[in-house]
């Protein structure tokens, strides 16, 4: 199906919402809460995950004209062009199969006519069978060592990820159990105070390296790989490389070349963006490392039952879709350009980071698929931190300042439960009733007659009134394990693709990465030259010769 090169500002089913935005400005979340019957229509259960989102603002009607846009949208068929395989990234003229990663074994779903399920789990058996050769003793390192610490070395999305997963999962009991007496570290910055972290106190002997870059030419991941190369070789001599590092990598020529067994490289595909890329061996090879492939097959499975649920449930009970319908309407409806991600779970310290990447890597676009100027906004700017952290950093703006829709996420049950005798309330009830409050407190506000009341001085009252009306969603998880991790993960995902499918973005390319890298290169050969041959700074503009000659005269590298 060629895609319409109208834009979706252009139909009747966005100009509708465009003129019901004036409705909603003469409501309040006060008068909306105070509707039992709304709320309860807001209100959305999925094994074991529920969603409430009746602090957004927005009527039945709103949600109704949401669900027209989709139509106008032709969202049914762009979910179902993705799971079909379809080329929907075209700029790159690939799959989006992302969902193939944790599909069930039984499952058929096909790239060029091909069905790949068969591939994606020979990788993960592969996976199964390395990881518990390492973790069980069996594969030693170069001195007849056990490997029981892992450095994964890779960037963006070969990094964010799986640390998301790792930090997630860690305190879990089980997973806790998994991994005691293994250490996981990510090295993602090329920046090499970040290779002396996380090399600090790791013994060569008994570390094994996971180099992620699918081309194997990532400049980044490329120098790290080659620093921690030559730790290794410094230590152990250069035939241990084959005993202490391994690729995720589809290009085999490189990995041999490099110095790793081929046997040793772990594949994943073209149909695997690099942000969608942690269900594949990306995240899966050093978390099974850690936890063992059991415990990550229980993160899988939480995130095919959420691509089961986004690709058969009617949108009206789809949470990935509700979702990405209420980003749209917030973003280009109301105006509002960030969103909040607030988990109530130190656990989940990592997972705004992700989703920033996912998000605005994915819509932060300027053009349609089909290259149209657009004349709305798309994306958001996503930033967040765990309750009750943020409390203390951020959410003052958030109360008084911009309006920043919220998304509140709670954890019923802890990973680690505190219970203090003499305590009112557990540690984790202590948290929870903020997770609880701080919706209300946005939604409601407080108004200057109810601080009269209270009898707060005169001079006081503007600055302590809330004016409220501000949206934010909850979703509250029944606990936080592999598969819930999982679940959360693929909400995510879909309802980021559900905002580009209705904006009529490629959300699965990222041409915006590529110019900075280009013009890194033209330095990266001034500083070579510079250093090793004194040539003057040529080529640049003003500002950036001034800058480049006070880095060479002050800084102390030596000359290569």
């Amino acid at each position: 199906m060629a895609s319409s090169t109208a834009l979706i500002c252009d139909t009747e089913a966005w100009k509708d919402l465009k003129g019901h935005v004036e409705d909603i400005k003469k409501t309040h979340l006060r008068d909306l809460m105070s509707d039992a019957n709304r709320c309860q229509s807001m209100m959305m259960e999925f094994d074991g995950l529920l969603l409430d989102y009746s602090r957004q603002r927005a009527t039945e009607e709103t949600m109704d004209k949401l669900l027209n846009l989709a139509k106008a949208a032709q969202l049914t068929e762009k979910i179902s062009r993705m799971f079909s395989g379809d080329h929907i990234n075209s700029t790159e003229n690939r799959s989006v199969l992302h969902a193939a990663l944790r599909a069930p074994k039984d499952a058929v779903i096909k790239a060029d006519g091909k069905n790949v399920v068969p591939e994606v789990w020979n990788v993960l058996d592969k996976i199964k069978d390395f990881s518990e050769k390492i973790r069980s003793g069996s594969w030693v390192g170069a001195t007849g060592k056990p490997l029981k610490d892992v450095v994964a070395v890779g960037i963006g999305g070969s990094f964010l990820g799986p640390l998301f997963v790792h930090t997630a999962i860690q305190t879990d009991p089980e997973a806790l159990q998994s991994a005691k007496g293994r250490q996981l570290r990510f090295l993602a910055n090329i920046d090499p105070v970040d290779v002396a972290r996380n090399i600090n106190g790791l013994n060569p002997e008994t570390t094994l390296v996971v180099v992620v870059s699918k081309t194997f030419t990532t400049a980044e991941t490329m120098l790290n790989a080659r620093t921690l190369r030559e730790w290794i070789t410094t230590a152990l001599g250069a035939s241990a490389v084959a005993k202490h590092m391994v690729a995720v990598s589809t290009n085999l020529a490189l990995v041999e070349k490099f110095g790793i067994d081929p046997n040793n490289a772990f594949a994943f595909w073209d149909w695997v963006g690099g942000r969608y890329s942690v269900c594949s061996a990306v995240g899966v090879l050093p978390l099974s490392l850690q936890y063992g492939f059991s415990v990550v097959e229980k993160f899988l499975k939480g995130a095919s039952s959420i691509d089961q649920h986004f690709q058969s449930t009617p949108f009206e009970k789809n949470i990935p879709v509700l979702l990405g319908l209420l980003s749209v309407w917030n973003v280009s409806f109301l105006g509002y350009p960030a969103r909040a991600i607030l988990p109530y779970s130190q656990a989940l310290e990592k997972f705004a980071p992700h989703i920033q990447q996912v998000s605005m890597e994915s819509n932060g676009k300027g053009v349609s698929i089909d290259g149209l100027p657009l004349p709305y906004e798309t994306g958001e700017i996503d930033f967040g931190e765990p309750g009750t952290n943020g409390q203390h950093s951020f959410y003052q703006l958030i109360h008084q300042g911009r309006v920043i829709p919220c998304d509140f996420i709670g954890i019923v049950k802890s990973q680690q439960p505190v219970y203090l005798k003499g305590e009112v309330v557990s540690n984790h009830d202590e948290l929870m009733s903020n997770f609880f409050a701080q919706p209300d407190a946005l939604a409601y506000g407080k108004t200057p007659e109810q601080l009269q009341k209270e009898n707060v001085s005169e001079n006081l009252i503007p600055h302590k009134t809330f004016s409220g009306n501000r949206p934010s969603l909850s979703l509250l998880l029944p606990e936080l394990t592999a598969y819930s991790v999982g679940q959360l993960l693929a909400i995510y995902e879909h309802r980021v693709a559900v905002q580009g499918f209705v904006w009529g973005i490629n959300s699965f390319d990222q041409w915006g990465v590529e110019l900075g890298k280009v013009l890194a290169t033209q330095v990266r050969k001034q500083l070579h030259s510079s250093r090793t041959q004194g040539t003057a700074i040529e080529g640049f503009n003003y500002s950036t010769t001034t800058l480049l000659k006070r880095y060479l005269e002050t800084s102390s590298e030596p000359q290569i």
